[in-house]
């Protein structure tokens, strides 16, 4: 590895550096560019591993900030999205968005389908305030579980 990344990665694994880092890759990855912010949380828990909580929390809300992106970004869309509105996948995905409601964003921390899903959510206009909470419960969940999995798995 050059040493410039190394250096990079060495400055971004400072407990000043690394939450706000992680913060950012978890807001990143929340929108629908395809990353993951697991890696960054694990990678800065196996430095710094008493920095759980606070890593969890940042992980959560940077999490969170960008899926309510996307759900702002779907409520922008909503004429773009008219063309496609009467394909068979696209009712049935309605259907089950309105019936469930804002409980729907639950599903947030799905990969492939939970950053779409904010998006959506925005686009039909379910209320903003009731979609974030269940978007932080289920990406909180998500961290939760997994971060400690990771780090069991991964040797340190």
């Amino acid at each position: 590895m050059p040493s410039w990344m190394e250096t990079l990665f060495a400055v971004l694994a400072l407990p000043q550096y690394g939450l706000s880092s992680l913060f950012l890759a978890a807001f990143i990855s929340a929108t629908l560019v395809p990353i993951g912010s697991e890696p960054a949380l694990v990678g800065l828990l196996l430095l710094n591993p008493d920095l759980f909580w606070p890593a969890i929390v940042v992980a959560t809300l940077g999490n969170t900030l960008g899926g309510m992106f996307d759900w702002w970004l779907g409520y922008e869309a909503h004429q773009i999205a008219d063309k496609f509105a009467h394909s068979k996948t696209h009712l049935k995905a309605l259907e089950f968005l309105e019936r469930l409601g804002p409980k729907a964003c639950l599903l947030a921390w799905l990969p492939v389908v939970g950053d779409p899903l904010c998006s959506v959510a925005g686009w039909l206009r379910l209320p903003f305030w009731p979609c974030a909470g269940w978007m932080l419960l289920g990406k909180f969940l998500r961290y939760l579980v997994m971060t400690p999995l990771a780090l069991w798995v991964l040797p340190h």
